[in-house]
This record gives C-alpha cells, sequence and structure tokens, in this order.
C-alpha cells in the first residue's frame, strides 16, 4: 500500500493525515497518460521512420507484385501488336490483292483519340506512367482490332462475289488471234503514226481484216456506243464492275447499243480504221479504278504459257502504232 503523508499542524500541535482530492487525482493520472502517449508516439515515429510495418510490407510487395505484371501484361502486348501488324500486312498484301481491293490507308490504321484527356483519373500517382501507357496500348490495339475485323468482313463480301468478279475481269483477247501474229503495237511508248513524234501508248493494237468479229473481254455493261471520224473513232466502253472497264477503238461497226449487259465472248463490234488509225485494226485498252494499265497482265484465261510469252516478246517491239 501507498504510505500516507502526514502535514504539521501548528494550531492542534498534531500532524494531520493529508488527503488527495479526486480532480488531483484525475489530473496526476491523465498528466502521466499524456506523457506516456506523447512517448509512444515518438517511439512509433522513429521506429516507422527506419522500419516498415507489416501492412507497409504487405502493401510495398503488392506494389512490386503489381509492376511486374504490368511489365509482363506490356511484353504481351507488344507480341499482340507484332501479331496484328503481320494480319494487317496479309490483309493488304494478300487478301485485298486477291479481289483487287484497296488496302486500308494507314492514316486509318493508326489513328488516335482526340479530345479530352482520355486518362486524367490515372494520373497523381508513383507509377501512373505505366499505368497510362499500358491503358493507352491497349486502347491503341482494341482499335485496330476492330478495324481489322470490319476490313475482314469486307474480304468476306468480296469472297460471297468472287465468281461474278472472276466473271467480269478482262481475261481474253478481244480479237481471236491463236498464232500471235497479228499484234501490232503494245504498252509503251510509240512512233506516232500520223504526228511522227514519240508518244505513250497506253493500250495495245490488234491488226485485223477490216470486219473481224471484236469480243468483250468479261462481262459487263455497255456504257458508250460513239460514232466519231477524230481520235479514237467509232469505239465502244465496257463497264464491268469492280473497278474495271475496257475501251475498243477504231471499229468498223457495232453490234450493241447503249445499256446492253454483256458477256465474256459475246461480238460486241468489228474491226475497222476508223479515226486517228492507219490501218484496219484494234485499239484495246483496260482501265481499272479509271487507272490506264497494261492489257498484257490481262490475257491469261485463253493462251497457253508459251503464247503469253510469244505475245509479251511481240508486244514489247518498240516501233511505230497505228492510231
Amino acid at each position: 500500500m501507498p504510505k500516507s503523508k502526514y502535514k504539521y499542524n501548528t494550531e492542534s500541535l498534531k500532524y494531520d493525515k493529508i488527503r488527495t482530492s479526486f480532480g488531483t487525482k484525475t489530473l496526476i493520472f491523465f498528466s502521466y497518460l499524456s506523457i506516456i502517449v506523447m512517448m509512444a508516439v515518438i517511439l512509433n515515429v522513429i521506429y516507422s521512420s527506419f522500419f516498415d510495418t507489416a501492412k507497409e510490407k504487405r502493401l510495398i510487395r503488392e506494389n512490386n507484385q503489381l509492376l511486374f505484371q504490368y511489365e509482363v501484361l506490356n511484353k504481351q502486348i507488344t507480341n499482340l501488336e507484332s501479331v496484328l501488324e503481320d494480319i494487317e500486312n496479309r490483309d493488304d498484301n494478300i487478301y485485298r490483292t486477291i479481289f483487287n481491293a484497296e488496302p486500308i490507308p494507314k492514316s486509318v490504321r493508326d489513328a488516335g483519340f482526340g479530345g479530352v484527356n482520355r486518362y486524367e483519373y490515372l494520373e497523381g500517382y508513383d507509377h501512373s506512367y505505366i499505368v497510362i501507357e499500358t491503358r493507352n496500348r491497349l486502347d491503341q490495339l482494341a482499335k485496330a482490332i476492330y478495324v481489322q475485323s470490319k476490313s475482314y468482313d469486307e474480304v468476306i463480301e468480296l469472297a460471297k462475289n468472287r465468281e461474278d468478279q472472276l466473271a467480269c475481269l478482262p481475261a481474253i483477247q478481244p480479237i481471236s488471234n491463236k498464232d500471235l501474229t497479228r499484234t501490232a503495237s503494245g504498252w509503251g511508248y510509240r512512233i506516232h503514226p500520223i504526228y511522227k513524234i514519240r508518244k505513250f501508248h497506253y493500250g495495245m493494237d490488234f491488226t485485223a481484216p477490216t470486219g473481224t468479229e471484236v469480243y468483250a473481254t468479261g462481262n459487263g455493261k455497255i456504257i458508250q456506243v460513239e460514232w466519231s471520224r477524230r481520235g479514237l473513232g467509232n469505239h465502244i466502253i465496257i463497264d464491268h464492275g469492280y473497278g474495271y472497264k475496257t475501251l475498243y477503238a477504231h471499229l468498223n461497226g457495232f453490234n450493241v447499243k447503249l445499256g446492253q449487259q454483256v458477256k465474256r465472248g459475246d461480238v460486241i463490234g468489228f474491226v475497222g480504221s476508223t479515226g486517228l488509225s492507219t490501218a484496219p485494226h484494234l485499239h484495246y485498252e483496260i482501265h481499272l479504278n479509271n487507272k490506264k494499265v497494261n492489257p498484257i497482265n490481262y490475257y491469261f484465261n485463253d493462251l497457253t504459257p508459251e503464247e503469253y510469252d510469244r505475245m509479251i516478246e511481240l508486244s514489247m517491239r518498240s516501233g511505230q502504232s497505228f492510231d
């Protein structure tokens, strides 16, 4: 038991026992308690400055694990980007080439996201740059996959129409010429027969007697039948669809009318020497997407490899054209 304290009373000449009031006891108690709490706080601050608590250690482990997972995720995204790039190249250079379709513009594939900052809510953290970069790459990847899926939808539609496209493709000679001795002039620079100047010849000339039958080289619709004494002379234009048109010039007469649907091999006209022409022949052109292309690449439906090689040899001879 605590010792009692006494105080000498000069009046009564006795020692009176000192009694501590409840308020004083309470004040003393809280004073000691405050000192203890303050010391505990100081010790905790000192400890936490040099040592991690169990909770902090757990959070640090979780953060390190998350950072590792982000690194793994970014490597996986890199692999997916590489695979997608290969798919895009195949799409543009193989599948779309097969169907004569224009590739997806790079500006469409690489288009970003405009507008406000999409990742503002991810800013302000210690590793915000990692999270934002990963999220941005995922968004770009998702967009690229969407563009590619739409492209494949288009390719599927092209595949469904492939049979019709093959029938419409200008794939035979416009004049029956099995021995190929009638190929007069091919694609390239030639001497113009009238102006006597070097001029690019956009097409091929086939010499043949007047009245020789001229065939449609693919299915299509007659969009132009014109009688003329100038330039191309009497000529026909067929729209085959899928970006293809063919032109048959210097004709002596027609066997079709405007708007008529024709099949490959149908007789559409007859060889002549109308317009700027020096001898009976057919001037033949192929246009793809309104651009003239070399017809020599389109005679694969009715020529053997040997005949095709022979035609290339004849068409490449430089000299004077007939128109």
